[in-house]
């Protein structure tokens, strides 16, 4: 019989009324790695922090190696070799790498007196060669990518010689090249017998890296699966309850523009971009990670300022670099990083959704919170908010419904021109059918919609054409029929011979 690295035994955690995890049992051998699945609020990061310490089960036990465990905090997991790499990461900013990768567990010399920074950047340099080299273990960490603080986070799980590595969405900022390194470094520790717990919403992930996987559904255990006998769709409706419909694109494109582009720039990162976006259409932007996409986003919202160009709606000049200008116009900003720039974590769904129109709202600088809850109601009810609670602190939501709260925010304000960047990153694939069908509705009512998604079957599910960006510019235009991996692959990756052109 295979013996147990980490067994999950009745665990149950209540916070009020809500029963977060109910009697949830599964097991792990050492050396394989075990998928954790389920849409956003089964239940997965919650059981995750009961592994590490941050949270205490209601009932239940944790074993690892046969000894249940006794967590009185997140120091204490970590000494029983639990090693986890949160989806938000763990970083103190202005601290050095080194530093953060010895938060709590410091190199000392003089028997313990001093820190050791000489000895803890080498071990920093000897664990980070074989993620990037080119990470300095001295510089200060908020300076880095944050796809290279991810893998910060990963060189710590191997300082600390984890018996097991628990993985929350590991690869939300990592490119291509990147989940590369990450798939040797896993085959790498389960190789060595350490036991890995990866959650991601990416079924190809799933597939690629699992041995076996656990399904949650509402808190609740749904089965534990080997992934060489399982199908994708099987997964999906044990996730959901239901089998989710492939939906075809639909367009409701027409010939009237609502916004146009004009030589806008902002040097070097971005180039003089030209396009126009019409009435009722979906416009999808493509490129590399760095190619200048999200930096157009901010450019076209007034959030950063242009060194050349302009935007135009509804044929009237926006103010550049001007965000009151920019909603006032009819241009609303769902942002690439969500929680960072989108939401305000601890405010409530109603006064999320009412920010940019707080003036509708007031009354001599008093604003009613009564017409702050009805409108948010309204929308939210709109956009199937689950649970229906717009007094609830909208961190406590999961991803796919604060990206639903924002999108209501600007519906709330009257937007025209909405700019989804990466509208679906960590959100499961049950919110991402949902923002698919919201991005359809929105524009068959008229709304002028750009998406940036470094997922091409997402832009092939809802663009009507795309854009592809390469080193700050337009490389292609690509019409719904000529879209496909390859035309686009050669568009963005530098050094192939299409001719970059702005688009009228």
């Amino acid at each position: 019989m295979e013996t147990s690295r980490l067994e999950f035994r009745g665990v149950s955690k209540r916070f009020g009324p809500v029963q977060a995890l109910n009697n949830v049992s599964f097991s792990t051998a050492p050396g394989k790695v075990h998928g954790l699945l389920g849409e956003n609020g089964a239940g997965k990061s919650t059981l995750l922090k009961c592994l590490s310490g941050v949270y205490v089960p209601d009932d239940g036990a944790i074993f690892v190696d046969g000894s249940a465990l006794s967590l009185a905090g997140p120091l204490s997991a970590r000494n029983a070799g639990i090693a986890m790499i949160h989806q938000e990461l763990q970083h103190v900013p202005d601290m050095s790498v080194a530093q953060n990768l010895f938060l709590g567990r410091p190199i000392t010399k003089f028997g313990g007196i001093f820190t050791d920074r000489k000895a803890q950047e080498q071990a920093a340099a000897d664990v980070l060669h074989g993620l990037d080299p080119t990470i300095d273990p001295g510089q200060r960490i908020a300076d880095l990518r944050v796809a290279q603080r991810q893998l910060v986070e990963i060189a710590r799980a191997l300082i600390e010689d984890a018996k097991v590595v628990a993985m929350d969405e590991p690869t939300s900022s990592l490119t291509p090249a990147e989940f590369e390194k990450l798939v040797l470094l896993i085959e790498r520790l389960a190789a060595t017998g350490v036991s890995v717990i990866y959650v991601s919403h990416r079924m190809d992930e799933i597939f690629r890296l699992c041995d076996s996987s656990t399904i949650l559904r509402d808190g609740s255990l749904v089965d534990t699966v080997e992934m060489n006998s399982i199908t994708r769709d099987d997964i999906v409706q044990k996730m959901v309850g239901r089998t989710l419909m492939q939906a075809e694109h639909q367009s409701f494109a027409t010939d009237e523009p609502i916004i146009r582009v004009e030589g806008l720039a902002r040097q070097p990162v971005v180039r003089p971009c030209s396009f126009a976006v019409h009435k009722g259409e979906v416009l999808g932007i493509a490129g590399l990670v760095g190619s200048g996409r999200t930096e157009l986003l901010r450019l076209i919202a007034g959030v950063d300022a242009p060194t050349a160009g302009q935007v135009k709606v509804n044929g009237r000049s926006v103010p550049p670099h001007d965000v009151g200008a920019s909603i006032r116009s009819g241009i609303g900003l769902l942002p690439e990083e969500r929680k960072r720039d989108g939401i305000i974590p601890m405010r409530s769904i109603a006064s999320n959704v009412a920010l940019p129109s707080l003036p509708k709202f007031s009354r001599g600088g008093i604003v009613h919170d009564r017409r702050v809850r009805g409108s948010a109601e309204t929308y939210m009810r709109e956009m199937d908010l689950r649970p229906f609670d717009v007094n609830r602190p909208i961190v406590a939501f999961s991803g796919g419904n604060q990206q639903k709260a924002i999108i209501g925010r600007w519906l709330a304000a009257g937007a025209e021109v909405l700019l989804f960047d990466e509208p679906t990153r960590g959100v499961d694939v049950g919110a991402k059918a949902e923002i698919y069908s919201l991005i359809e509705r929105l524009a068959s009512e008229g709304k002028a919609i750009i998406v940036v998604s470094s997922e091409l079957p997402e832009l092939f599910r809802v663009a009507d054409r795309v854009l592809v960006m390469r080193e700050g510019e337009i490389s292609a235009e690509l019409p719904r029929n000529e879209m496909t991996e390859e035309a686009i692959a050669r568009a963005a990756i530098p050094g192939t011979d299409t001719a970059a052109r702005g688009v009228a």
